[in-house]
């Protein structure tokens, strides 16, 4: 009796063992599975946090972004105004008018342009303006003299001035009658036109050229010289 006992003794013991072998690898597979889901887990929170760290470091570049365009615009905008003085004078920025200013004695007759500029701001008015005379035989236009051009600006509230040379009737006929004056400044296409203060009228000529002869800006002064 005492050899079975010992005998199944010892089969439960080795029954046992077998039973906890058989437990411990389930319970290492077990760890093992969950460990990989813990390590997902743990993977996909830094993927989420680098998205919304992305995404607002973007913010914060496209919020630095506007500053720089706005100083641009700034930029752009002070450079405009900054250039006014520099810009050329428009026909709508000046007060043209025209006297006559023959000087006894003299040859040829003469009246002078007057340009005043009434912007609000500096101009430069350089260069030819285009001059027609307006009589009863249709429109003359004016020569150029051929006197250098000098670059200039005109203050606002002053003015400059050019000269327009004519020759004196003195066919003792009537002539070719002058209606009026027709004044463009320099780059520009818009006109104005004045009354003709000078003489009435011009000799007539064989058509070889006009009489009529104009100065650059500034080539005359506010008394014609």
């Amino acid at each position: 009796m005492r050899v079975h006992k010992a005998t199944f003794a010892a089969a439960l013991v080795v029954a046992a063992g077998l039973s906890l072998t058989a437990c411990g690898p389930n319970d290492d597979t077990g760890t093992d599975q969950a460990k990989p889901t813990a390590a997902a887990s743990v993977t996909t929170a830094p993927t989420k946090a680098g998205t919304t760290s992305g995404g607002g470091s973007g913010g914060s570049a496209g919020t630095g972004g506007t500053a720089p365009s706005g100083k641009a615009t700034a930029g752009g905008t002070g450079a405009t105004d900054g250039g006014k003085a520099g810009a050329k004078c428009r026909t709508d920025d000046l007060t043209i008018t025209a006297v006559d200013r023959t000087i006894d004695g003299d040859a040829a007759r003469t009246v002078v342009v007057e340009l005043k500029n009434h912007s609000g701001h500096d101009c430069s008015l350089t260069g030819y303006a285009g001059v027609d005379l307006k009589t009863n035989a249709g429109s003359l236009s004016a020569q150029r003299s051929g006197e250098p051009v000098v670059a200039g600006v005109v203050k606002n509230g002053k003015s400059t001035f050019f000269g327009i040379s004519y020759p004196n009737n003195t066919s003792g006929g009537s002539g070719v009658r002058i209606t009026g004056l027709v004044v463009t400044p320099p780059d520009e296409t818009k006109s104005v036109t004045l009354p003709w203060p000078g003489a009435g009228s011009l000799p007539v000529t064989d058509g070889s050229g006009s009489p009529v002869k104009i100065g650059p800006m500034g080539s005359a002064g506010q008394g014609g010289q």
